[in-house]
């Protein structure tokens, strides 16, 4: 039998569409008043995205633009909810609230993390040591990313990915910049993702956000980064260690992971607020030399002192009281690449240094 094309598919579902919906106008109204993301009252309505007219055209795009089959996209994404929950948890916390590195790092570096961390690495040591091998990425390092992701599978999510991602790419909440675009994408790299792997869109969970299994992927992560690192054929981020492991630590080295540098050294900052000023204002992207940086007023640790990449004076804040301060190096910002974040890559920094400490601790 002769098959529309995408395109013309589209064209006839959506003239299909409004003539469904043009009889009951009061009926078409109110169907359009429950695709509204936030209603007159400020609250959220969940509801079925059903065959709206905006998210059967995008179906049609993404099948076209990546040869899926148009009718599987769009069944799947008629069966996709918007989640209430998805479009509160997406807000940024409220204005004025105080950051602090004391009680950012108090989430993830404790007692529960480190047993679990310590726990992990013994049973997978012969995947963190090949991935160290392949990558160079330390194991600490890649058992640190997955503690504060998911504390090792622990938490990965319950929130059906299908409908987090539309939710979001569909009716993103207004009050914070706009990302609907980065999650239409991520919608379509889900669905590239279901195809190749075999995986049911509807039944795959995740964060609100989307992200998926041990590593927290988005999507297109999974496809760009994510690797079967067994060698089962398949890559399974929320039921293989093996490749959650390999995948964070090939995420790591393709964004630049030096072997064998450390991530940070101690230093104090310049007492000068011009000279501190000055070494803070690249942020974190390393900058300075171990001599820029101490020809500036900041004092380094011997380690420091001796490193011969490029550093950043990273500055962290405690509430009301004195920021704490970091020397990053290029692995420091190889891991803000996986969560865009300072405090982030801290705590990863220094969660894997207490399970490490633990391990060694254990083995004695």
């Amino acid at each position: 039998m002769h098959r529309l094309s995408p395109r013309t598919a589209l064209t006839a579902t959506l003239a299909a569409f409004a003539l469904a919906v043009t009889p009951g106008c009061a009926d078409a109204k109110k169907r359009k008043n429950r695709t509204v993301a936030m209603q007159s009252e400020g609250e959220p309505e969940a509801f079925t995205y059903g065959r709206r007219a905006d998210v059967v055209r995008f179906a049609y795009d993404i099948a076209e633009r990546r040869g899926l089959d148009p009718e599987w996209v769009e069944a799947v994404l008629t069966e996709a909810r918007f989640l209430p929950s998805v479009a509160r948890a997406i807000m940024p916390p409220p204005s004025g609230t105080p950051k602090s590195w004391v009680a950012y790092r108090a989430r993830f570096v404790e007692p529960t993390r480190i047993r679990a961390g310590t726990a992990f690495w013994r049973e997978n040591e012969r995947w963190l040591t090949e991935a160290e091998a392949r990558f160079g990425v330390p194991p600490e390092i890649v058992v640190g990313i997955l503690g504060v992701e998911s504390i090792y599978g622990r938490q990965m999510g319950t929130f059906r990915v299908i409908d987090a991602l539309a939710t979001l790419a569909f009716d993103f909440p207004p009050g914070r910049r706009d990302r609907s675009a980065f999650f239409r994408d991520e919608l379509e790299s889900f669905f590239v993702l279901c195809r190749r792997e075999g995986n049911d869109p509807l039944a795959l969970q995740g964060s609100y956000a989307g992200a998926i299994g041990m590593a927290q992927f988005m999507p297109s992560s999974i496809n760009q980064y994510a690797i079967d690192f067994d060698g089962d054929g398949n890559i399974d981020l929320q039921g293989s260690a093996a490749d959650a492991i390999g995948s964070v630590a090939h995420y790591l080295a393709q964004f630049g992971w030096e072997r064998g540098l450390p991530a940070r050294f101690e230093v104090a900052p310049p007492n000068d607020p011009a000279e501190r000023g000055v070494l803070l204002e690249p942020d974190i992207v390393p900058t300075f030399t171990a001599e820029e940086l101490e020809s500036h007023g900041a004092h380094l640790s011997d380690a420091g002192r001796a490193a011969a990449g490029k550093l950043a004076l990273v500055e962290v804040e405690n509430g009301d009281g004195p920021p704490s301060y970091v020397a990053g190096t290029t692995n420091f910002y190889a891991i803000t690449r996986y969560n865009w974040s300072s405090y982030y890559a801290l705590a990863v920094i220094e969660l894997g240094e207490a399970v490490a400490r633990e391990r060694r601790s254990v083995a004695r």
